[in-house]
């Protein structure tokens, strides 16, 4: 199942580091949702981890996004919106065919931007270009987890935990074992 992208933009009180003060910003961030209700709910959520109790906030705008993917790389602070051309070759009119798709790429300049791109698209079995890539004014992106990340961290101590302690056939087996070895034991 794909996800679906609602871009939030939210106004808020946030401290400016350079003049050493709070001011009113409005800012878009991305969201994993299954409808507008849902990317409210999510959006308010997440901005409540970053800002004080007594802060309030205020969606102004939701929309749906229009990124195909989302690719977050490690230490790197900016968003990208990179434009990809797949390209087909039509038969019934022989002439090629050009489908954009959008990516959200992270990375620190647009050069960076540009090799993430590519470096996403490498499994890529057609031909594409890249005709654009300029920064984003997404502030952050919250995917939305299930917690499969989770329970699969609890199945592998659960799978460690079994796999430590016997069953009844390796006790059987082990009985047996001794069993043998002190009849083994006895004929000597």
């Amino acid at each position: 199942m794909s996800a679906t992208w609602y871009e939030c933009k939210v106004k808020y009180r946030k401290f400016d580091e350079a003049s050493g003060t709070h001011k009113i910003k409005t800012e878009p961030f991305l969201v994993d949702a299954i409808s507008y209700t849902e990317a409210e709910s999510r959006i308010t959520q997440e901005m409540a981890a970053y800002l004080p109790d007594d802060e309030e906030i205020k969606i102004t705008n939701i929309k749906v996004a229009n990124f195909a993917e989302i690719h977050p790389f490690e230490n790197t602070d900016r968003w990208f919106k990179s434009r990809v051309s797949l390209i087909a070759f039509d038969e019934e009119s022989g002439k090629e065919r050009k489908t954009n798709m959008y990516l959200l790429v992270q990375a620190n300049d647009v050069k960076e931007a540009f090799d993430n791109t590519v470096s996403t698209m490498k499994d890529t079995m057609g031909e594409y270009t890249i005709p654009a890539i300029a920064e984003s004014p997404i502030v952050d992106v919250f995917p939305y987890f299930t917690g499969e990340e989770e329970d699969m961290e609890r199945l592998k101590s659960f799978v460690a935990i079994k796999d430590s302690v016997p069953t009844r056939n390796d006790m059987d087996d082990q009985l047996e074992q001794e069993d043998v070895l002190a009849h083994a034991m006895e004929e000597e």
